[in-house]
């Protein structure tokens, strides 16, 4: 077995605590045992988009996206996305100046409308959603702006933020949906948790600021050793996981 290392961690208390975590070398070791080859373990893994494509993507797509995770919560996926196009029609192409301006009687009217989803909590994040775009446009400078900016190496900061202050993405969705726009996360899927718990890192499912912060550094000790991102060693630690 490959040296562990001690990794400090600070939570938002004042109390430090710590834990062992294995280093990247176990962890690409066992990937390539798993693979045969470096080649498959990268055909495997999935690639950020930069920066700069980040800042690209236009507001309006980014309000799209947003709602499309919402809509795709505790639903099968496919059966949202075949009527996303109409989403797109009734939302106005999720221009974020139109949609903030949807009042509760135009989004009860589409509660009658066949073709979507008609779950009006849902119905009602969008127009919320689309006011934190535009909060976020002022603040920022667009949307892409402050996505690309985050430091991944804090990526939790960015889905308590953006969570608190929209409207149903709390949980998981905040972090599938910066998965979703390409923004490098991490995302703790069942796999992810349950190598998360073999490392020690964490106990439970990481739904406090203490368990998201313990995940957070022991993915950012991996990446410090491996220059890995994020989503990459996500990957990597789930494939240890029911092999």
């Amino acid at each position: 077995m490959s040296p562990s290392r001690h990794v400090s961690l600070i939570s938002d208390s004042p109390l430090l605590w710590s834990l062992t975590v294995q280093d990247y070398a176990w962890l690409e070791s066992y990937c390539l045992n798993r693979f045969g080859s470096k080649a498959q373990l990268e055909a495997h893994l999935p690639k950020p988009r930069s920066a700069a494509q980040l800042r690209t993507i236009t507001d309006d797509r980014y309000l799209s996206t947003m709602a499309l995770r919402v809509f795709r919560a505790g639903l099968k996926h496919s059966l949202v996305d075949a009527k996303w196009p109409v989403f797109e029609e009734v939302f106005f192409g999720f221009d974020p100046d139109k949609v903030v301006l949807m009042s509760a009687e135009h989004l009860e009217r589409l509660m009658a409308d066949k073709r979507i989803i008609r779950h009006l909590g849902k119905l009602r994040s969008v127009p919320r959603n689309a006011q934190l775009v535009l909060d976020i446009r002022t603040e920022y400078g667009s949307m892409g702006q402050l996505i690309a900016d985050w430091p991944v190496d804090d990526i939790v900061g960015l889905w308590r933020m953006l969570a608190k202050r929209g409207s149903q993405l709390g949980g998981q969705s905040m972090p599938r949906f910066l998965r979703m726009v390409g923004k490098d996360t991490w995302v703790a899927t069942e796999d992810v948790v349950a190598g998360l718990k073999a490392q020690g890192v964490i106990d439970r499912t990481p739904a406090s600021q203490r368990d998201q912060n313990a995940a957070q550094a022991a993915f950012n000790h991996w990446m410090e050793q491996s220059g890995r991102p994020l989503c990459q060693l996500s990957a990597m630690l789930a494939f240890t996981v029911n092999h």
